[in-house]
């Protein structure tokens, strides 16, 4: 049976909640052997391992760390597995991490272990109970924020990893939940006005948010239409046989020249075998299933698709907007942990039984818009080293909206900013028609 859960569990306490988010990166990695966890595949993608060491070393580094007479595990952790904070110090070059055999798997899960120890007994000693640690409480909301992102980003990397290999490797089996033909695409009209998006202020009732969702702020719209659904792959099949990649008046200029310097056919993952398309998953290649979303884009193909279907990519104000007609309360979709638990392949599948005007808002794939990441009017990046973690990036890449099939449903919101470079494509990331 498939899950369709929404993103609000019962209320857990922060120590709760840790628990339970670093406990789950450690079932996602319990399929991978301690070669799977040391393959670096991409310049941009990282291993297993150093996901699980990083988001590690951010606890330490930013909670224990501040803490009087806390000693690190291991002093060269500090260098290794800082990421961009060059406030913390200088890093291991991001392309070369798939060069760390040491330390082994075997020492990282210690140095989590550790680490887990440590926070732990300051949850049990009440540390965060009052006023005076409500930075520090944040700062720990912060780091299990952001390793929801690593999380993520271990199903992502994995699967690039996995696809390379000629083998064909299961990451996981599950079942994979045949759908009936998608229902023909409904345009859905939203009136021009101004309009409010953004992040809500806590104090008025919502929970967290990352810097780069705020401040909110007002938006004129013109008149719009959004498709009631996502793009599947049988629809982006029929751009593919009427010469999509072979048409540069479809293309922008950068995104032609990405198609012919890497020879992009298709989508990633996606091969022609005896006369047949296949896709390759986390649970191994598969026969392409038409009905499902397209996944796996990168901003050019998902531009380029849109102006071949004589429409566009939304705004993310305008994707904002539409979404919050839809949706009250938590968002819901299919999640990495509802699939997790109900034992179904994580890949993006079509929902049914949606009874909003627009469907798969959440889950299944990322949504590209036309906007260009970049910060909201009166935004100001916070102090110190966790002002790095968002406003520093904003230039040269691209909004998604919505949530993945490996996004965490507590880690879900109408107001995320999600944001790749427009050539990346090994996320679980698709379009929804605009016009």
């Amino acid at each position: 049976m498939s899950v369709l859960q929404t993103s609000a569990p019962a209320q857990l306490t922060l120590a709760e909640r840790y628990r339970a988010v670093r406990g789950f990166s450690e079932q996602l990695a319990a399929p991978l052997s301690a070669e799977d966890c040391a393959m670096q595949s991409a310049p941009d993608a990282s291993p297993t391992k150093w996901h699980l060491a990083h988001t590690t070393w951010f606890f330490e580094t930013f909670v224990l760390g501040e803490r009087q007479g806390y000693e690190p595990f291991c002093p060269a952790y500090r260098y290794l597995y800082n990421s961009y904070y060059n406030a913390v110090g200088n890093q291991f070059p991001r392309p070369q991490r798939g060069l760390l055999s040491r330390p082994s798997l075997a020492e990282v899960e210690a140095y989590r272990s550790h680490v887990d120890a440590e926070m732990n007994e300051l949850f049990d000693s009440g540390a965060f109970g009052c006023d005076e640690e409500a930075q520090a409480a944040r700062v720990i909301e912060i780091g299990l924020q952001h390793e929801q992102q690593h999380q993520e980003l271990i199903l992502t990397d994995i699967q690039h990893a996995l696809s390379i290999n000629p083998l064909q490797p299961v990451y996981r089996e599950g079942d994979f939940l045949a759908s009936g033909p998608a229902p023909a695409p409904r345009w859905v009209a939203f009136d021009e006005g101004v309009r409010t998006i953004g992040h809500v202020p806590a104090a008025e009732g919502a929970g967290f948010a990352f810097d780069n969702e705020s401040p909110r702020h007002r938006v004129f719209l013109e008149p719009f239409e959004l498709c009631d659904r996502l793009v599947t792959c049988g629809e982006y099949l029929e751009f593919i046989e009427d010469g999509g990649y072979r048409r540069p008046e479809l293309w922008l200029s950068l995104g032609w020249a990405a198609v012919q310097e890497h020879a992009w056919r298709a989508p990633a993952y996606w091969r022609r075998s005896d006369e047949e398309w296949r896709r390759f998953t986390l649970a191994g290649e598969r026969r392409l299933d038409p009905h499902q979303p397209v996944a796996c884009l990168s901003y050019f193909e998902a531009d380029a698709y849109a102006r071949w279907a004589g429409a566009r990519l939304p705004t993310e104000a305008e994707w904002e907007v539409a979404a919050s007609a839809q949706t009250t309360g938590a968002p819901t979709g299919r999640f990495v942990d509802g699939a997790w638990q109900a034992g179904e392949a994580i890949c993006p599948r079509r929902q049914d039984g949606v009874t909003t005007p627009l469907r798969e808002c959440f889950g299944e794939v990322w949504q590209w818009t036309s906007s260009s990441y970049s910060p909201y009017p009166g935004y100001t990046a916070p102090d110190g080293a966790l002002g790095e973690y968002n406003g520093k990036f904003m230039c040269n890449q691209y909004v998604l909206r919505g949530a993945s099939c490996a996004t965490s449903s507590s880690h879900a919101r109408l107001s995320y900013r999600n944001f790749f470079a427009p050539e990346a494509r090994w996320q679980f990331s698709g379009l929804r028609l605009a016009r």
